[in-house]
This record gives C-alpha cells, structure tokens and sequence, in this order.
C-alpha cells in the first residue's frame, strides 16, 4: 500500500511543477486534465501525508519517554496519534479503492409507482420529493424531463436530472424497491396498506461518453395526450425515440415544443445506453442492479418506510433511525453516509480475499 502511496504523492508533485508551466498555462484543454487529475488525488495525498506526520510525531514522542518531565505528556500524544493513525489507515486503504468512472457524474433519476395503485402512485411522489429537497439540500440542480401524474396527484413515473458535484456517488446506492406501510389517505377503515416504488439511478451520459449513430434511431411524432390546454391534441409536439440496435425507446410530450421533447428524449436515451452498454462489459454490474430494482414487488426491497413507527430501515445494512418527515424532507445524509460505508467496506474485504 505505501509503495503505491508513494507513486501517487510523487506525481502529485509532478502535477503542481507542471500547472504551473506557461505551455500548459496557454494550452485550457491541458490544463483542465491535469487539474482534474490533481484534484482526483488531492484527499489521498493530503491524508498520507498527515498519516506520515503523525507517525514522525510519534518517534519524536518516543524519546521523551526517558525524561521525567516529559514522559507523561509525550505518552498522551503518542495515544491521541496512534488512535487517529489507525483511523487514517483505514481511510487510505478506501481512497485506494479504484474509483468508479462515473461517481462525478450528474444522475439520471427515474422513480415509478409500483405494487399498491394509486397509494404507489402518491408514495412515489413523497420520495421524488424528497431526493428533490435532498438535491436543494446539497446545492444540486434538479431538472425534470418527464413526469407522468396520478389521478389523486400522485406520480405514476417522473424522470429528472440531477446535476451537481459527485452527485453519482452520493446517489447510486438509491436503485431498488422501496416500501411504505401507511394508512393511505383512501382509506377509510384505518386500515394500514404496504405499498412499493422502485427507484434507478443512472450515471447521465454525455456525448462525449456515447456516440450515436442518426441511422440507427427511428424518430416519430406524435399528439401530446393527457389533461387538456393548448397545443395538447392539436399539434404533433410528442416525440418517441427508438435507438434500433438495442431496443430501447424512448417518450416525451411534456413540452409544447416538438424540438424540446426530442432534446429530452435523447438525454434520456444516451443515458440508458449508456447503462445498457456498461452492463453488458460487466456482467456482474448488471446482475447487482438487477437484484437490486427488481419489479417492484412487495417482497423484493432495499428500504421500508414504516409510518405507524416512525420508522425508516434499510434492509441492505441493517440501519434504522426514526423521523420520517425529516427523511422526506431530505434529511438523511446519515442513512447515504452509511450505505456508502457499508458498500466501501466489501469492497475492501473483497480485495484482501483476492
């Protein structure tokens, strides 16, 4: 590990003599790969070297232990470093960890009422709304692309993206079902309902990241349908999107401009190819998120929504807490910072078996 450490501090040295180069000063393209590799491995460098620091720190205190006046403070220090410096180990051995490629990227966010009609539908919205509140939390942009409503206002499927820094890497352990146990407000015996929504989040995908051919998309037009007001049934605005090669389509018809909803639908498009095509190079990519979206049964669940308790736990870890307004309202970095943990610490336990 600390032959590795010392590569990477070494060229990030390297990086700070180079930006600082007037030919890479004038050449942008350059310099922004540079930086971003400097960033990339700033929190590694910068933990080794307090690891090290804190090691030196500690040889320094060792010979003071001899003298009497000094020996009861230099024993402290060297507690208070030993116990960070075994905090700081663990953290390098995450931050070696090959970083997935699309944890900088914005997110690509579908969330769809399952199992339970329009209690689905409604509990599909609370969580739209919440990972809505948890983007303005975190200082993300939201921007939706598509929605599909409820008769009672809930959301049969909405389609958003949202834009932010390592927004991907915050996000992606949200795939799967989620399950809510409620009395629905339809409900008139008291009775409490289980009800599902699943949710996927996609890496979104940029041209840079997928090149499209035009002849391989069938492109048509339609009339918007749904709730009436102008332009809806009376001019082909609509667009569907068909990328032939793998099947996949594609709707909008949210905006009264034909060229709008073609823009979206191929936002949407190179997304889900994008995912489709990165699931196909790794099979066992594929197999988790698979395991982990399902369809949407009641049985098949990442997380449940208990509001009789107060109650939210996430099956995966085995984490509960309470306040589930809060949660709705945003408020559960605790539960991301915990599944995130728990997804780094198999990791970790998966390279040592190898």
């Amino acid at each position: 590990m600390f032959e590795k450490l010392n590569e990477v501090e070494e060229r990030y040295t390297e990086l700070d003599a180079l930006l600082c180069e007037q030919d890479v000063l004038t050449d942008r393209e350059r310099y922004q790969k540079l930086s971003k590799e400097r960033s990339d491995i700033a929190e590694l460098v910068e933990t080794y070297r307090r690891y090290r620091g804190l090691k030196q720190q500690i040889e320094d205190n060792r010979e003071l232990l001899d003298d009497p006046e000094m020996a009861e403070m230099a024993r402290a220090e060297i507690d208070d470093a030993e116990s960070t410096i075994e905090d700081l180990q663990q953290k390098l051995r995450v931050l070696l960890l090959p970083k997935d490629p699309n944890d900088d990227k914005n997110v690509m966010l579908e969330v769809r009422g399952g199992t339970g009609g329009e209690e689905a539908a409604l509990f599909a919205a609370d969580l739209y709304r919440m990972y809505s509140r948890y983007a303005e939390r975190a200082g993300w942009k939201l921007e939706e692309l598509s929605v599909s409503s409820s008769a009672t206002g809930g959301i049969k499927s909405v389609i958003a993206i949202i834009a932010g820094d390592k927004a991907y890497s915050r996000l992606k352990y949200e795939s799967g079902t989620h399950r809510v146990q409620r009395v629905p407000a339809t409900e008139s015996q008291g009775r409490i309902h289980t009800s599902t929504a699943t949710v996927a989040v996609l890496p979104e995908a940029e041209e840079v990241d997928l090149k499209i051919d035009a002849k391989d998309l069938r492109i048509d037009v339609y009339r918007s349908s749904g709730p009436g007001g102008q332009s809806v049934n009376t001019t082909d605005s609509a667009v569907r999107i068909t990328h032939i090669p793998t099947g996949v389509v594609v709707s909008c018809q949210d905006e009264k401009s034909q060229h709008k909803n073609k823009a979206k639908a191929m936002r949407i498009l190179r997304s889900r190819i994008l995912e489709a095509e990165q699931a196909k190079q790794d099979a066992e990519r594929a197999d988790a998120r698979r395991a982990q979206v399902g369809t949407g049964e009641r049985s098949e669940k990442i997380r449940t929504y208990n509001f009789p308790q107060d109650r939210l736990t996430d099956h995966r870890i085995g984490m509960t807490r309470h306040n589930l307004q809060g949660v709705l309202d945003g408020d559960f970095q605790d539960v991301i910072d915990a599944i995130r943990t728990h997804f780094q610490a198999e990791a970790l336990k998966g390279q040592s078996e190898a």
